[in-house]
């Protein structure tokens, strides 16, 4: 670490320098005419030359910066360009966010703390900068959200040979430098003193840059959030502490119920509805919204009513999937709120309505913490599971049992696997790998944009199949039943557009193919005649959302409550007592 001094001291050029390589680890002061080598002058740099906590904390500040923020100047020269005008200005940004870190680290690095929290700060840096680095991932709150919410097979899939390189690079071996610097302590109060005069320096820094500069970076905090939320560790750690805050409030809510004079209109026949939630599919792959490749062949010939304009509440599963059974709508909706708050199936449930949740993903993200829930994740309850993946199409296992033990109306939900990254080549059976060739590993920056695209049709061919089969079992209780099913991903993908792999990102900041996502119904016999079918070409081309799902399942059971609206109801209804309140 000493080499953040200045001068040739640095490398040893005092007169009596001399460095003596020795068999062992232990590296000792060279003697006098002893010629040193290049491992030998460095072993004694980094490891015997005392360094005070000042030179430790701007060597490591100086290590982040260059290391784990390249996402972060490179977004900031596509803001500002890069002309010789705006030089100084990046310059002039990276001694800010030099100074940035060294001020923080001097707040924080005290004494015996001052290895464990610069490593600390190192490691979560080179995690951080990995995933911005290969998916050009942004770590807001929402992001921060969802990564607690992963279960191991899914964050199994995101470890790859390129993850564990960059951390032991860019992680642990900086934090070995770190830990055997040869780290002294002057007394308290030159210690203290020294510390002031660095985090005086470092605040210097910042007021020049902030005063040569000022148009800069009041355009910088304002107006580019898509740069602003790249600094790394920072922003990342600044949004796990807004999360675990927000959460913290939100724990204390009181529970909030909606809903309450719900009522069923009186109907002759009961009402059977599964809703489809997928993952992960982006709309412009969706073979029915006219994509070059039929990637939804078999509900082709289904003739399902397709919604070519349909919006996403959010960009990531943990935001999407509570949001779309939410009454708040994305404008007003608030994951942890949420948790304290019915939704419409909490509603339906409470009418009547027999409703099951079944779960190929990692969890219904608390929108069926009420009702009844089973997880199909594992071979203990799926039966078509291989190699560690189970598929989409066990969770239609014993549901006909299940169907005709029920006496009312019934909503089943599926929420799928579907196209869950980064692995899309688990995620089908061989037989549905129609394109090649295919990207078989989570590095997805490994492969060509030929394979990635490919591997990922594939998985919509196979919940184009799973999707034929849940319309199948609805054909054969359409006798017994008025049935439909309505199918919608929770969210869409980037695939290498802009530099962006998976979802997740910021919903103002996120690409199209992260928030338009496809959306399908099929609708039995005795649905049909509950419907205007004149209207129905007509609707399927209007811009829909997912803040539309909470009044079209309240409409599909034909519940009447001040909660349902008519106007948010995708489909128009015919002889529905609609209260007077609408």
């Amino acid at each position: 670490m000493g080499l953040i001094r200045f001068g040739a001291e640095a490398f040893g050029s005092m007169p009596n320098f001399r460095l003596q390589v020795v068999t062992n680890t232990t590296c000792k002061t060279p003697l006098a005419g002893e010629r040193p080598d290049l491992i030998g002058r460095l072993r004694y740099t980094f490891f015997n030359r005392s360094v005070t906590s000042g030179e430790l904390i701007l060597a490591v500040a100086m290590f982040i910066a260059v290391s784990a923020n390249t996402a972060f100047f490179s977004a900031a020269i596509a803001a500002f360009g890069n002309g010789a005008t705006a030089w100084p200005f990046h310059a002039s940004l990276f001694l800010s966010v030099v100074a940035f870190f060294v001020l923080l680290l001097s707040l924080l690095c005290h004494r015996m703390l001052v290895k464990p929290v610069l490593i600390l700060f190192v490691m979560a840096s080179a995690g951080f900068a990995y995933f911005a680095h290969a998916y050009g991932t942004v770590f807001d709150r929402q992001m921060i959200a969802n990564a607690l919410q992963t279960d191991s097979a899914e964050a199994f899939d995101l470890v790859t040979p390129a993850l564990l390189i960059w951390v032991a690079v860019f992680g642990v071996l900086p934090s070995i430098a770190v830990w055997r610097s040869n780290l002294v302590f002057p007394d308290w109060k030159a210690e203290t003193i020294a510390r002031l005069k660095l985090a005086g320096v470092a605040l210097a820094v910042l007021a020049v840059s902030g005063l040569a500069f000022g148009g800069h970076y009041a355009g910088l905090l304002r107006q580019h959030p898509e740069v602003t939320g790249r600094l790394i560790p920072s922003y990342p750690l600044v949004s796990a502490f807004r999360h675990f805050m927000h959460g913290s409030r939100a724990a204390h809510d009181v529970h909030v119920v909606i809903g309450q004079d719900a009522v069923r209109t009186a109907h002759p026949q009961r009402e059977l509805v599964i809703m489809v939630v997928g993952e992960t599919v982006r709309a412009d792959h969706w073979g029915l919204n006219g994509y070059v490749r039929d990637t939804t062949p078999s509900l082709r010939k289904e003739k399902v009513l397709n919604f070519a304009k349909f919006g996403a509440c959010g960009t990531s599963t943990a935001v999407a999937v509570p949001c779309m059974f939410s009454d708040l709508g994305r404008a007003n909706f608030d994951t942890e709120a949420a948790v304290h708050r019915d939704n419409v199936l909490d509603v339906l449930a409470r009418t009547g309505v027999s409703v099951l949740w079944r779960d190929n993903n990692s969890s219904s993200k608390g929108v069926a913490d009420r009702v009844t829930y089973e997880d199909f994740k594992s071979p203990a309850r799926n039966p078509i599971c291989e190699d560690g993946e189970c598929r989409d199409e066990g969770m239609l296992a014993g549901l006909q049992d299940y169907i005709d033990k029920q006496t009312g109306d019934i909503l089943i939900v599926l929420h799928q696997m579907g196209n869950h990254g980064p692995a899309y080549y688990k995620r089908y059976p061989k037989e549905f790998e129609r394109f090649t060739p295919v990207c078989a590993t989570s590095d997805l920056g490994s492969c060509t944009s030929e394979q990635l695209i490919n591997t990922y049709d594939n998985a919509i061919l196979y919940t184009d199949h799973f999707l034929s089969k849940v319309i199948l079992l609805l054909k054969a209780n359409d006798a017994n039943f008025e049935t439909a099913m309505f199918y919608l991903s929770d969210h869409g993908e980037s695939l290498g557009e802009f530099g962006l792999y998976l979802h997740g990102a910021p919903y103002a900041l996120a690409p199209e193919a992260q928030k338009h996502v496809p959306a399908v119904m099929w609708l039995g016999e005795g649905m049909k005649r509950d419907v205007v079918q004149s209207s129905l070409a007509e609707r399927s081309q209007r811009q829909w959302s997912q803040d539309n799902v909470f009044s079209t399942l309240l409409g599909f059971f034909e519940i009447n409550s001040h909660n349902y609206d008519p106007k948010q109801d995708i489909l128009e209804r015919t002889g529905f007592n609609v209260s007077a309140r609408h």
